[in-house]
């Protein structure tokens, strides 16, 4: 698990280190029953604080996208396939509401904006 941290970003680091946690869970890297470094490991790797992985782990606990077994460690929850899905969809219509807005401050058509969509799923 590869896990990169910004201290230039406004993003605090808990928020950072569980964003792609999440993330990798999601794009399926991540696959269920997959033992997640303890909390001191992760800690060391990153060098950062145990509190703020600790924070990370619980925020991705209450969201259902981690177990933590005591005395065995964290480890990815098993996620239902449909609500696997929905997340990743409400993901998707997140960064596509901010690409709204960014457009819309740009003045750019709803056109010209399907136009490079339809563009950057041909490149991919």
């Amino acid at each position: 698990m590869r896990i990169i941290i910004s201290n230039a970003s406004d993003e605090p680091l808990y928020e950072q280190v569980a964003r792609q946690i999440r993330e990798s869970v999601l794009k399926g890297e991540l696959k269920a029953g997959s033992a997640l470094p303890s909390i001191r490991t992760l800690a060391k790797d990153l060098q950062i604080s145990v509190i703020t992985t600790k924070r990370a782990y619980e925020e991705l606990e209450q969201e259902g996208f981690v177990e933590t077994v005591p005395g065995k460690g964290s480890f990815v929850a098993l996620q239902n396939k449909e609500l696997l899905r929905e997340k990743r969809l409400r993901i998707i219509e997140d960064k596509l509401a901010e690409v709204v807005d960014d457009s819309r401050v740009l003045n750019i058509s709803l056109e010209e904006l399907q136009e490079m969509l339809r563009l950057l799923w041909e490149e991919k």
